[in-house]
């Protein structure tokens, strides 16, 4: 019996391996097709800053806290949260204060520290102020844009949302804001409005005003929109002359606000010891308030005369 079932499976296999060789084979699935998908697991950095930025959003809930407020990073185009950034702020606080302990000086570590949240708000002052000076220089060939659309037959929305399209960063995200704003069921003014007062630009302020009255006793708005840019180039050319001949002004109160820290630094490389009476003594603690203070007041002075309005 047991000769009868070696013989049938011996005549069987090679039948099955025939059969396995020639039936089509099923596709294969990559292995990441056949399990859910997982990212790779995220670093302790990663975690600790995840949870530093769910704990300090949870404490600014509930709060009017305006350090680093979501209209100031709007401003800077940042697209940072407050919370994000304030963790950004609070990180570098950190490495400036371990840079003080490497070098072996508390007090720098505790300057640092203390200076880090000015350091962050200037940060944004100075990308705000970038962002606006590009939003300024755009601001003719935005003007073509929208007499261009607005010759074509387009709607005033419809021109904007093409001049959106069309146009760079910042105009291009600021002119999506407008039709955003507006598809909500914002009045068209008020967002141009807000427009002008966050750019603080006094130029699109005409724009603004043009449009409105155009709206409320017709004529051709892109004839307007011509003349309007015709004297926002003609501003743009005198503020070029003036900003050149202001030049030389700034460039020599750049110069004597750092003559004296230039000298006091080349002194302490020449000769070490010729300083030391004056951090040393209560009359060159003195003299140096006296300095810092009309050096302040030389330094506001000279800004006041070279900064022209226009």
């Amino acid at each position: 019996m047991l000769i009868f079932v070696g013989a049938a499976l011996l005549f069987v296999a090679p039948v099955l391996l025939v059969v396995a060789l020639v039936m089509p084979r099923t596709p294969e699935i990559a292995l990441d097709r056949r399990r859910p998908y997982q990212a790779d697991p995220p670093s302790p950095l990663t975690r600790l800053a995840d949870a530093t930025v769910g704990s300090l959003g949870r404490f600014f809930e509930g709060r009017n806290i305006r350090l680093y407020n979501r209209d100031a990073l709007e401003k800077a185009g940042l697209r940072f949260s407050q919370t994000e950034y304030t963790v950004l702020v609070i990180a570098g606080a950190i490495v400036g204060a371990l840079v003080g302990m490497v070098i072996g000086l508390p007090a720098v570590s505790v300057l640092l520290v203390v200076l880090a949240p000015f350091v962050g708000h200037l940060v944004l002052e100075f990308l705000a102020g970038k962002r606006r000076a590009k939003f300024d220089s755009q601001l003719g060939d935005t003007l073509q844009l929208l007499s261009g659309g607005l010759r074509a037959g387009h709607s005033i929305l419809r021109a904007i949302d093409a001049a959106a399209a069309e146009s760079q960063s910042p105009t291009s995200e600021e002119m999506r804001r407008v039709i955003t704003e507006t598809s909500l069921g914002r009045d068209l003014l008020a967002s141009l409005t807000d427009t002008s007062e966050r750019m603080r630009n006094e130029d699109f302020v005409w724009i603004a005003q043009a449009i409105q009255i155009n709206r409320e006793v017709g004529g051709n708005l892109a004839e307007v929109l011509d003349q309007v840019n015709e004297t926002i180039r003609e501003r743009s050319e005198i503020k070029g002359h003036i900003k050149s001949l202001a030049a030389e002004g700034k460039f020599s109160a750049y110069i004597l606000i750092a003559m004296p820290f230039g000298i006091v630094l080349m002194l302490m490389a020449v000769n070490p010891t010729y300083m030391n009476s004056m951090f040393t003594h209560p009359l060159g603690w003195a003299m140096i308030g006296a300095s810092v203070v009309l050096m302040t007041i030389g330094s506001l002075w000279m800004r006041k005369i070279i900064d022209l309005k226009f």
